[in-house]
C-alpha cells in the first residue's frame, strides 16, 4: 500500500501517469491500424474507431494511424519527462536541474570507487566536500574524542558521543540546498543553556534519544540531508583523550592538549579497550583507497587510529592508504613539525606499514597569511623529501591551499589530486595483475 502514496494530491504524479497511459493506448492503437492486427481487444476498438473516423478523415486510415502513433509518442515522452521531474522534486526538494542530468550524474557517481576518509574537525569535512563530486561510495570514519564547545556540553549533559565532527561531515556530504546546510550549522547566540549550541548538534542529540542508538541516529539524520555516503564514528564508546608530554606530565581532555604548550610525547584514549563499529572495519576492508586527514595530527587524526582494530585494518587492507598532511603547523600540537615529523608521529603510535603515500601542499602562501598565522605561532609545514623516502612512503606534492580568512586545503584541488592517486594505484594494480597472469601462463606453457 506504500506505493499508493505516490498518488496523493499535490504530488503532480497522477496527471502525468494518466497522460502516459493515454499515449500508450494511442501508440498501440495506431500500430494496429497501420499493421491491421488486434492487440487490445475491446479497449482498442474505441481508439481504432477514433483514429479511422477522426484522424483518418484527414486522408486515409493509414494517415490516421501514423498521426495516432506520433501523438502517442509525444504524450509518452512529455509524461515521462514530467513524471521524472515530479519524482525528483519529491525526493530532492529544490532540485531544479534537468531530470536526465540528475539521473546521469547519480549513475556516474554510483559507479565511483569505494573511498574511506578518516579524521575529524574541519579538515575531514573539506576533503569530503571535494570527493563527493567523484563518487557516492564514500565512508567517513570520524573521531568522537571532542570534549569542547557545544559537543562537549552535550556529551557531558546527555552522556552521548560528541556530535560536532559527525555533523560537519554529514553537512559536507549532503546533497541538499545550501539553506539546509546553513540551518544545520546555525549556532545559537542567545538563550540560557542554548547559546553556543548548533542546531545540527541538537538534532543529533534528539535523534539519539529517540532512536536509542548514536549510530542509528546518524543514519536517520543522513536520510534527512540526502547524504551521498555514510558517516560512522570511530567508536561509539565515550572515550576521553589524554596526552603524555615530553616532560613526563599528563593532560586529559582533547580541548586541553593544545593549551598546555609543551611538546607531546604520545596521546592515548581512555578506556583503551574501546571498540570500533563493525561497519568501519568492513568499509576499510572493502575500500579501493583510504585517505587519512587532513586535520589536527594529535586531536583529529590519531584518536581514530588509536581505536583498537583500526590501525590493524589499515595495515592489512590491500587498498592504498594516503595521508594528507596539514598545510600549517598547529600551535601546542605540531610546533616546528615537518611532513616527515607528522609521519613519524603516526609510526610511533601505530607502527610501520600503514601509510603508502603522503600528500603535501607545495607552493606559495601569501605574506599576509604567513604574518597572521605567525603571530599565533603557526608556520608552513616544510617538506623533507629524503626523510620521507627513508620511511618507505611515497611523496605527492600539489598546490592545495585555499586562502580565505583561514589557510586550509582547497576541496576541489585536494579531491582532484587524491583521485589521480587512486586511479594511478588502480592502474598499477591492473598492470601487476596482467604481469602475474602472463608469468603464470608462460610457466604453464613450459
Amino acid at each position: 500500500m506504500e506505493g499508493l502514496k505516490w498518488l496523493y494530491p499535490g504530488l503532480k504524479i497522477k496527471r502525468w501517469l494518466m497522460l502516459a497511459i493515454l499515449g500508450l493506448l494511442l501508440l498501440v492503437s495506431g500500430l494496429t491500424v497501420i499493421l491491421g492486427i488486434t492487440l487490445l481487444a475491446s479497449t482498442e476498438r474505441g481508439f481504432t474507431w477514433f483514429i479511422i473516423h477522426t484522424l483518418g478523415s484527414l486522408g486515409s486510415p493509414l494517415v490516421g494511424g501514423l498521426l495516432a502513433v506520433a501523438l502517442g509518442l509525444a504524450c509518452v515522452i512529455i509524461s515521462v519527462r514530467h513524471l521524472a521531474r515530479s519524482i525528483i522534486q519529491v525526493l530532492l526538494p529544490g532540485q531544479m536541474a534537468n531530470p536526465w542530468q540528475v539521473f546521469c550524474r547519480r549513475q556516474y557517481l554510483a559507479r565511483g570507487p569505494h573511498l574511506v576518509a578518516i579524521g575529524g574537525g574541519t579538515g575531514l569535512a573539506v576533503l569530503l566536500r571535494g570527493l563527493k563530486n567523484y563518487t557516492r561510495n564514500l565512508t567517513a570514519i570520524v573521531t568522537v574524542a571532542d570534549d569542547g564547545g557545544s559537543s562537549g556540553r552535550l556529551r557531558q549533559e546527555l552522556n552521548i558521543p560528541p556530535p560536532g565532527d559527525i555533523r560537519n561531515c554529514l553537512v559536507a556530504l549532503a546533497d541538499t540546498e545550501s539553506l539546509m546546510e546553513d540551518l544545520f550549522s546555525y549556532r545559537f547566540r542567545q538563550g540560557e543553556g542554548l547559546a553556543g549550541h548548533s542546531l545540527g548538534n541538537l538534532l543529533l542529540a534528539a535523534m539519539t534519544d529517540m532512536a536509542g542508538d548514536f549510530d542509528l541516529a546518524i543514519q536517520e539524520l543522513a536520510r534527512v540531508l540526502a547524504v551521498g555516503g555514510r558517516v560512522i564514528p570511530s567508536t561509539t564508546s565515550l572515550v576521553i583523550m589524554g596526552a603524555e608530554l615530553a616532560d613526563g606530565s599528563t593532560v586529559l581532555g582533547e580541548s586541553n592538549i593544545p593549551l598546555v604548550g609543551k611538546p607531546i610525547k604520545r596521546v592515548f584514549l581512555q578506556p583503551a579497550a574501546c571498540r570500533p563499529p563493525a561497519a568501519a572495519l568492513e568499509a576499510i576492508t572493502r575500500a579501493d583507497a583510504v585517505i587519512i586527514g587532513p586535520g589536527s595530527l594529535y586531536t583529529s587524526v590519531l584518536p581514530n587510529l588509536l581505536v583498537p582494530g583500526i590501525a590493524r585494518a589499515l595495515r592489512d587492507t590491500p587498498a592504498p592508504v594516503f595521508y594528507v598532511c596539514n598545510i600549517m603547523t598547529q600551535p601546542g600540537e605540531t610546533d616546528g613539525y615537518t611532513v616527515a615529523d607528522h609521519l613519524q608521529a603516526i609510526i610511533d603510535h601505530c607502527g610501520w606499514g600503514i601509510i603508502d603515500t603522503v600528500i603535501a601542499h607545495s607552493g606559495p602562501i601569501s605574506r599576509s597569511a604567513r604574518r597572521r598565522y605567525g603571530a599565533k605561532g603557526a608556520r608552513p609545514v616544510l617538506i623533507n623529501g629524503p626523510a620521507i623516502a627513508r620511511m618507505g612512503v611515497e611523496l605527492r606534492r600539489g598546490w592545495l591551499v585555499d586562502e580565505t580568512h583561514v589557510v586550509r586545503h582547497h576541496p576541489e584541488r585536494l579531491a582532484s589530486l587524491v583521485m589521480e592517486e587512486v586511479y594511478r594505484h588502480q592502474s598499477r594494480s591492473r598492470q601487476r595483475l596482467v604481469y602475474l597472469l602472463r608469468e603464470k601462463f608462460h610457466h604453464l606453457a613450459r
